[in-house]
């Protein structure tokens, strides 16, 4: 039975409820193990928590006491937009907030490999007009609106999600947070205009982080109300309505007064923080989302984008790490924050690359117009060739022109004049003509002639214009002041990673 609905964006999948192959494989043994040594059951309920920020995707499972603990945190691959709910169709953004999938939502016949529907807009969305459907998280590693994984990925995710609705979970909750919630990241991102939205859905996280039990979600007057249940001397729970006032409600003393000390102790480190000067993050307009920087060590010219960091692993040395998945050949490192150089791609398009210009000054970001024309002019053989010195004007220079390496002498040394050079060449000649007065009246002077060779030797202009400007390390930290927010650093042209990188 198929309902052959052609969706639109990221989201051409014809939803259906037939069974296939990919989506009746088996949970991994290796994960299957891992819950044994949890405590949990195959078929116990799950929770999925998303972070773009961070670009990391969590599956939590119920162990046998009832609680949920983390089984596996899986890097996403690509996610879209920028940090910030969903608020209307063709933004490009992931959503964010808390949503329900329930066995309809998921898809075994998905044009990207398995998928399922977060269930954008909920009630709460709605209520404030928000527009936007079939937002998914799904495979392929390709999104304009989702959030995207490996195909391997998405058969491990889709495989507990299947489980834990045969072991009769109605639905599990998928909670999605610009970052993890944490009073540093809080102090980082206060002045962002999202912040009142975040410090609501904080409030779900906290009863999540405090409980470690799926809170449970309600709305009304348009606001998120979490674990609410019914007063004392109420006779049935209270109904609610995303859009009216709330009902006479409660939140169960042991849920809040554990909320609350959560609350107060998060709120005297963010206060901490604030005090001390702690940096308001950059407002990163104009972007197309991140991946995970585990994804992007592997892609070439590729760049985590807002989960870009410069601590920890950098890019260079998870190069060599294997990544949890195959990258597709049309994947692409997140679109770079051009501060209205260029403007956004059109809703339909597919992230770009931003590459530098060849130029000796100045930094340039060209946009592919495609991803047709992107994988012509930027696929695997044509960045191999490039970085081995083949096939393109902008590696022609790779070779330092002999007058390139003669020395200079300093440019500002003064000239010899006619009867110094007369003098010199009869002392050079004429036997007893070296008179020691006149050789030492003639000679450079000794502090400028020590001065001098000291000044570092000045490039060969005719070299620079031929070669396009060097970029900086693959290190997270390098070349901050100069590189374009986004860009893809690399090493140089004439290391192993960087000739070799794309066939790793």
């Amino acid at each position: 039975m198929t309902a052959g609905v052609l969706l639109s964006g990221c989201d051409t999948d014809q939803v259906s409820l037939a069974t296939n192959a990919k989506a009746n494989q088996p949970v991994p043994p290796k994960l299957v193990a891992a819950m044994a040594e949890k405590d949990m059951d195959l078929q116990s309920p799950i929770l999925v928590r998303l972070f773009k920020q961070e670009a990391e995707l969590e599956v939590w499972k119920q162990t046998r006491s009832g609680q949920f603990a983390l089984l596996k945190t899986y890097p996403i691959c690509r996610w879209s937009g920028d940090l910030g709910p969903k608020v209307r169709e063709g933004d490009r953004q992931a959503p964010e907030g808390f949503y329900s999938i329930n066995p309809s939502q998921m898809n075994p016949q998905s044009a990207y490999y398995l998928s399922f529907n977060t269930g954008y807009p909920n009630a709460f969305d709605k209520a404030l007009g928000r527009t936007g459907s079939q937002l998914m998280v799904h495979g392929d590693c390709s999104s304009r609106g989702c959030y995207a994984m490996t195909d391997e990925q998405i058969a491990e995710i889709y495989s507990l999600g299947r489980e834990s609705f045969f072991g009769g979970q109605k639905a599990f909750q998928l909670q999605a947070y610009p970052f993890r919630m944490t009073p540093v990241n809080m102090a980082k991102h206060r002045n962002n205009p999202n912040m009142p939205f975040w410090k609501m859905i904080k409030e779900g996280y906290d009863h999540f982080e405090v409980t470690r039990q799926e809170p449970k979600v309600d709305f009304c007057e348009k606001k998120y109300v979490f674990d609410a249940a019914k007063p004392a001397d109420a006779k049935r729970d209270p109904v609610f309505d995303a859009s009216a006032k709330c009902p006479a409600y409660v939140i169960p003393e042991d849920i809040a007064s554990a909320v609350r000390e959560k609350q107060q102790q998060d709120e005297a480190v963010y206060a901490k923080l604030v005090a001390k000067g702690t940096p308001v993050a950059r407002m990163n307009t104009g972007i197309d989302g991140g991946m995970n920087k585990i994804f992007a060590a592997k892609i070439p010219e590729g760049s985590t984008g807002l989960s870009e960091s410069a601590e920890g692993t950098t890019l260079q040395m998870l190069a060599m790490a294997k990544a949890p998945g195959t990258i597709p050949g049309h994947v692409n490192p997140p679109k770079p924050n051009l501060d209205g150089v260029a403007s956004a791609p059109a809703p339909q398009e597919e992230p770009v690359v931003a590459v530098s210009a060849p130029a000796a000054s100045a930094r340039v970001a060209s946009a592919q117009p495609t991803e047709k024309y992107q994988e012509k002019s930027g696929g695997f053989f044509s960045n191999l060739g490039r970085k081995m010195g083949m096939g393109s004007s902008d590696t022609t220079a790779t070779t330092t022109p002999p007058q390139a390496t003669a020395s200079v002498a300093p440019a500002a040394t003064t000239p010899p004049t006619a009867a110094s050079r007369l003098r010199a060449a009869v002392t050079r000649f004429v036997p007893g003509h070296n008179k020691p007065k006149e050789a030492a009246k003639d000679a450079p002077k000794p502090a400028v002639a020590a001065a001098k060779p000291a000044e570092p030797a000045k490039p060969d202009t005719r070299l620079a214009q031929t070669r396009p400007a060097l970029k900086p390390s693959v290190s997270d930290g390098a070349g901050e002041a100069t590189q374009i927010m986004g860009a893809a650093p690399v090493v140089s042209a004439n290391s192993f990673d960087s000739r070799f990188s794309a066939m790793k």
